[in-house]
């Protein structure tokens, strides 16, 4: 069953930020070895593969991936410098905003 565009989108960026769950909480997980972030992990994965897969029933699978990804590259990069103390210098500054960038241009181009 195909979903409508603004559904499909919205669908599409509940899993990128799914996915930016799943990679906080791998890092919190110290490798699968502390248990609830490890399950948290798990848990996030799957729901994020599931919305993803639900989105491209009515997106192109290259915009819809393209776009997970972005999403949750930006969100890990930026939580990362939050939360972890990840470098925050300005040329990947920068390429996080060029990432940016060609999600909305997938969003704007991509139906």
């Amino acid at each position: 069953m195909e979903l409508s565009k603004p559904v499909a989108w919205a669908l599409l960026i509940l899993a990128g930020l799914f996915e930016v769950a799943w990679a906080l909480s791998l890092k919190y997980s110290a490798g699968f070895t502390r248990l609830t972030p490890a399950v948290l992990t798990t848990v996030a994965v799957i729901v994020s593969m599931v919305l993803l897969g639900l989105a491209a029933r009515s997106l192109p699978i290259g915009t819809a991936y393209a776009v997970w990804t972005g999403i949750g590259t930006v969100g890990a990069v930026l939580f990362g410098i939050l939360l972890f103390g990840d470098s925050h210098n300005a040329l990947r500054l920068v390429c996080v905003a060029l990432i940016l960038v060609g999600i909305i241009g997938l969003k704007l181009v991509g139906e």
